[in-house]
């Protein structure tokens, strides 16, 4: 008998994932925690218990040694001690009547691991009672995280018992990057939203493990009933997402007020008179780049420093905004799908509002600003309101339609691949969608504001569309995109949550819909793609590749003392 063996051109199955933890937050509000022991952990378990608002339950003989701070609580009257032996009878009498006195957790906290764990670690799976045995993960149904709390804030770590003392460590690690006080703005948040469903009868999402969908930046024409029935809550949204967290911890409630005030109509588009006998200051249009602070130019970073007032668009990234000094005022768009062309005029009214009173105006948009940055427009709208050329000052930035390919490890042209690049917009004005580019074999196609109608684009680029759908009627002639052409999906490109998704035309779609959103993004088209990343794996429609892996170009300026140390020497 022969083997048959399968095809090299077959999907091979990828092996199974190893399984791990599913985090969960749970509201133990009068739960019955079972606690064996009286050790240290036992007291730490108690604590944690009562912290939670459960009732923690502690099964003990009565000549154990007692940990002063659990005997503190047992006196407090906090904690009930029943001293005795732990019989099986205990999991099932000394819970809550409502659920037939069933214990809802049990904690086991002394080793070394005996029979005993074992039998009570089968009793509590049979009878579906969670339970937790120390250094025994084979026997727990959960664990706990190393847990930092600020207010309402918890942000938890855990290795999956691969390496406990390490969670403590990471988790320090995270808090100590984290602003102070950034429990402040989830409780300030927690506010406005609230104030926004009883104004709007809005709905928002109330699950914290869902990211960004892929439908978060849909496009939401003004004037829609749409628009108008989910405008705060849309802003809200966009706040969270792109407000510098440094910004968001320092929220009070006095700013709550003030920006929910500012959301019960549509704020004024007329430009502010000039105040009388002030001296003109000084308009400065400049790029930020893609997301990385260190991709600023010198003349960009200097107009930071000397800014009177910085007006910012949603989009630039927290790493670039944490530049900027304390003193300066920082106003940040508030553009959000259906509410662009408003927010864009308040942003240039502040801005003629501010050079007319003498103070320089430093305008900061992400990437270029004349890419795509609406800069020539912004540049026209002073002119016109009687700032002269010489006091609008224009710096470029590295535009993320080039630089995002190249941190994707796309070499946007390549011999015998691409010899042109064409960088195009996904959405036109007003939502309006613009002309499909033909194909061409040797082009890279990039396509900026294009992710949140990316089923739309695919569309116009790989069939031909009614007049009624297309932009424009279909020429005859015009050659369409293969299915079959890579592409690559950049997200947050040099931002330490960098996203890429590899894949192609024909699971694109499919692919942003499962994966979610995380704007700004863009998506390159076309063969150079896989120039560098061929997807060998052929049972898989898309891969994705997650974090950022940074400039690399290490500390110039100890290079220098090293060589300069090194010449000494010899």
């Amino acid at each position: 008998m022969s083997a048959i063996l399968p095809s090299n051109d077959e999907p091979q199955p990828l092996p199974a994932p190893a399984p791990i933890s599913l985090l969960t937050a749970q509201t133990c509000t009068d739960h019955v925690h079972l606690i064996l022991g009286t050790n240290p952990l036992a007291s730490s378990r108690v604590s944690h218990s009562i912290s939670s608002g459960a009732k923690p339950v502690v099964v003990a003989p009565h000549d154990s040694e007692i940990h002063y701070a659990l005997q503190r609580r047992i006196d407090e009257g906090d904690v009930q001690w029943h001293q005795k032996e732990f019989q099986e009878d205990d999991l099932f009498n000394l819970g809550r009547h409502e659920v037939g006195k069933v214990v809802d957790a049990v904690f086991i906290t002394f080793a070394p691991r005996d029979a005993k764990h074992v039998k009570i670690a089968e009793i509590c799976k049979r009878n579906r009672i969670p339970i937790n045995v120390i250094d025994a993960p084979d026997l727990c149904t959960f664990t706990l995280l190393s847990v930092h709390s600020d207010g309402p804030l918890q942000i938890g770590v855990t290795t999956n018992g691969h390496g406990c003392k390490l969670s403590s460590r990471i988790r320090r690690e995270i808090a100590s990057s984290l602003p102070p006080s950034l429990g402040n703005a989830v409780t300030q948040i927690g506010r406005i939203r609230k104030l926004v469903q009883q104004g709007d009868a809005a709905i928002g999402d109330m699950d914290d493990s869902i990211g960004q969908g892929s439908s978060f930046n849909k496009l939401i024409k003004e004037g829609s009933d749409e628009e108008a029935k989910t405008r705060r809550m849309r802003w809200l949204s966009q706040v969270c997402e792109y407000w510098p967290l440094r910004k968001l911890a320092t929220l009070t409630e006095e700013d709550v007020e003030k920006v929910f005030a500012s959301y019960t109509s549509s704020p004024s588009t007329k430009p502010p008179p000039s105040p009388p006998g002030s001296s003109l200051g000084r308009i400065i249009l400049a790029g930020s780049g893609p997301g990385h602070p260190d991709l600023l130019t010198q003349a960009t970073h200097k107009a930071i420093q000397a800014a009177d007032i910085i007006l910012a668009d949603k989009l630039v990234p927290s790493g670039v905004l944490d530049l900027i000094p304390r003193r300066t005022p920082v106003s940040i768009a508030r553009k959000f799908p259906g509410n662009a062309d408003t927010a864009q005029q308040e942003l240039l009214d502040a801005g003629l509002a501010a050079c007319l009173s003498g103070r320089t105006v430093l305008r900061l948009k992400q990437g270029d600003p004349y890419i795509y940055g609406r800069g020539g427009e912004e540049y026209a709208f002073f002119r016109a309101h009687g700032v002269p050329d010489e006091k609008i000052v224009v710096l470029p930035g590295i535009t993320s339609a080039l630089s995002a390919p190249l941190f994707a490890s796309v070499p946007s042209t390549q011999r015998d691949v691409a010899d042109q690049v064409l960088i195009c917009t996904g959405t036109g004005k007003k939502g309006k969608p613009p002309k499909p580019p033909p194909y061409v074999a040797s082009q890279t196609v990039v396509f900026l504001m294009a992710l949140h109608r990316i089923g739309g684009l695919v569309a116009e680029l790989t069939r031909l569309l009614p007049a009624t759908e297309a932009s424009e009627e279909e020429k005859p002639g015009r050659e369409l995109w293969p299915l079959s052409t890579p592409c690559t999906v950049i997200e947050r490109a040099s931002c330490p949550d960098q996203r890429v998704i590899r894949t192609t035309l024909r699971h694109v779609v499919e692919a942003i819909d499962v994966e979610g959103s995380r704007p700004p993004g863009l998506l390159v088209v076309g063969r150079a793609c896989e120039v560098l990343h061929k997807n060998e794996d052929r049972g898989r429609a898309w891969i994705v590749e997650e974090g950022f892996r940074g400039l690399d170009v290490g500390d110039t300026s100890a290079l220098a003392d090293l060589k300069e140390l090194t010449a000494l020497a010899s």
